[in-house]
């Protein structure tokens, strides 16, 4: 599967925008965008380590935490 369409697909899921997933996972929006649009591509195990923070945060419930404060 395309790097770009994963990383695009992992942010939707969580209904974020650019703004947000870039706030909430670190990376910077400037990144995100260039690799949604396929113009850089991340590391193979940055989208790995995506889908294990958001799967993390989806199974202990730590997002609404954060949401929260």
């Amino acid at each position: 599967m395309d790097t770009a369409k994963v990383i695009r697909e992992l942010r939707e899921g969580v209904n974020m925008n650019r703004k947000e997933f870039s706030e909430h996972t670190g990376i910077p929006v400037r990144t995100l965008e260039d690799w949604e649009a396929g113009r850089r591509t991340p590391p193979e195990y940055i989208p790995r380590l995506i889908a294990y923070q958001l799967k993390y945060e989806e199974l202990t419930g730590e997002k609404n935490r954060h949401e929260e404060k």
